[in-house]
Formats: C-alpha cells, sequence, structure tokens
C-alpha cells in the first residue's frame, strides 16, 4: 500500500467498537449485497478476493456462496477486525482466509474470478490506483465488483437539522482527510479507466421506519466524533448533542431514515 491509501487518512473508527457498527451496517446491505454478487455470476467453486473486507461479513456471504470447494479471502489493515473475523468465521464453519494487509491488494499472482471491494474506495487518495491493483489480482474474463457510497443522497423524514448536520460533518471530514464522500457516481468511470470491459452499475438504498437501517446514522457519528474533533469541525459538545439527537430521532416510530445512496458498479477484465 502507498501511504495515499494509509491508516492514519481513514476516518471511521476501527477496533472493537467499529466492528459492531460494520455488523449492523452489513445486516442492513445484506440482501442488496448477496443479490449483486448472484447478479454478476458468482457460484460455486470460485475463488474470491475481498478487500478491505473489515469484519468480513461480506467475505462470509461470499465464501458460502462459493462453498467449500471455492476459495474465499478477505483482506483488511485493522488486525483487530481480522482477528475478528477469523474468529466469527471458524464458528460458523466456513473456510475463509483472512489477512492483515494495509496495501488490502498486495502485489500478486491473478488468481481471482471475482475481485470484490465495499465502502473502501470513498475514503482513499487515489481510488484509481487500488481499483488497477485490484484488476492486477483477476484471472482474465474475471470481474471487479465495487460498492460504494454517494453521501448526498441521504434522506430523512421529517426533516432533522441533526440529521442534516451529521451529513455535513461526514462529508466534510472525509473530504479533509483526502476521500470522496459522493464516489459512487464515479464507480463505472473507475473501472473504465482500469480497463475492464462491459462496465455496468446500479443503485440501491435501503431505508425504513424501524430496525438497524435507523441505527447506521447514530452509530457512524459516534465512530467518526475524533476524527471531527482532530480536523476542529465541531466541539465535542456539539458532536455530542448531535449523537443524542440522532437516537432519540431513530426511536420515533414514525421517523423514515436512509442510510446513504449506494452505488454498485462491475466490470470484466478482457480475455478468456
Amino acid at each position: 500500500m502507498t501511504s495515499r491509501m494509509a491508516h492514519s487518512h481513514y476516518v471511521i473508527r476501527g477496533g472493537l467498537e467499529g466492528r459492531e457498527r460494520l455488523r449492523i451496517l452489513s445486516r442492513v446491505m445484506r440482501p442488496t449485497t448477496r443479490s449483486l454478487l448472484e447478479r454478476v455470476g458468482l457460484g460455486a467453486e470460485m475463488a474470491c478476493l475481498d478487500v478491505g473486507c473489515g469484519g468480513g461479513d461480506a467475505t462470509c456471504e461470499i465464501a458460502r456462496i462459493v462453498g467449500p470447494r471455492g476459495r474465499t479471502v478477505g483482506v483488511d489493515m485493522d488486525a483487530t477486525k481480522i482477528e475478528l473475523a477469523r474468529s466469527e468465521a471458524t464458528e460458523a464453519g466456513l473456510a475463509v482466509e483472512f489477512r492483515v494487509s494495509d496495501a488490502g491488494t498486495s502485489a500478486g499472482a491473478a488468481e481471482f474470478e471475482v475481485v470484490y471491494a465495499r465502502f473502501l474506495l470513498t475514503h482513499l487518495r487515489d481510488p484509481a490506483a487500488l481499483v488497477a491493483q485490484m484488476v492486477g489480482h483477476l484471472r482474465p474474463g474475471g470481474t471487479v465488483v465495487v460498492e460504494d457510497i454517494d453521501f448526498r443522497g441521504h434522506f430523512c423524514h421529517p426533516d432533522s437539522p441533526a440529521f442534516g448536520r451529521y451529513v455535513d460533518l461526514y462529508s466534510q471530514v472525509v473530504r479533509r482527510r483526502g476521500g470522496d464522500p459522493d464516489i459512487g457516481p464515479r464507480l463505472p468511470s473507475l473501472l473504465h479507466g482500469a480497463g475492464l470491459a462491459d462496465v455496468q452499475m446500479n443503485v440501491v438504498q435501503p431505508a425504513g421506519m424501524a430496525g438497524d437501517v435507523k441505527l447506521i446514522a447514530p452509530l457512524t457519528m459516534e465512530n467518526i466524533a475524533e476524527a471531527v474533533l482532530t480536523e476542529e469541525l465541531a466541539s465535542r459538545e456539539e458532536v455530542d448533542d448531535v449523537v443524542r439527537e440522532l437516537y432519540a430521532f431513530a426511536e420515533d416510530p414514525r421517523a423514515v431514515v436512509s442510510v446513504p445512496r449506494v452505488v454498485q458498479a462491475w466490470g470484466r477484465r478482457p480475455g478468456s
């Protein structure tokens, strides 16, 4: 990994606290991610690499699809999350290889039929460089699959000043750290730029009036708090107020809350 993709630029808290947020986010995203993986042709006995796998929820979903005769590898820079992912995969009886890596994808052989990344490119100074590395791990004819956010697409009802402030603070701090909180619409062009063919896209956006989907905003605000304070974008008092108001909003059974708009894009490496 180059320094442009180093851990210091990552906005959302890692470790155990970050893992719990990812667990809830993965439950929200599971139906649409599963549908995407099936749509791109991931199937039994295939080899797949999950880049920036976090707590390994999507990696384990991939392992269930490819089965025991397939191969699933997950890589992430957060050693705590990787250790938790290993333990949870073992408990679930899934054969997954997890690696700690700053690079997400280091130089290596073209050994995978699918290379996947979710909510990773948004945090990188040079997402095109990572996409190129992902392509390098594909066998000819293999597929790169990416999912990422367009944070502008967030919505709630009724209007919530705390929700608006959260969206603003998240967007600002990601940009301060060199990322792009609205990268979603750029994904097809990034895949085209890496030489992929047959590039396609889809848009999904979970939302609801109850359940896990309403917890993503307050949990994310909690997990970016230190980055917001470090960048001096808000005071501790304001951050605490926003978190408290977001939880209260989530508890209102009449309130509607979405996650960011999510763009899914995929493309094929030319060759047989």
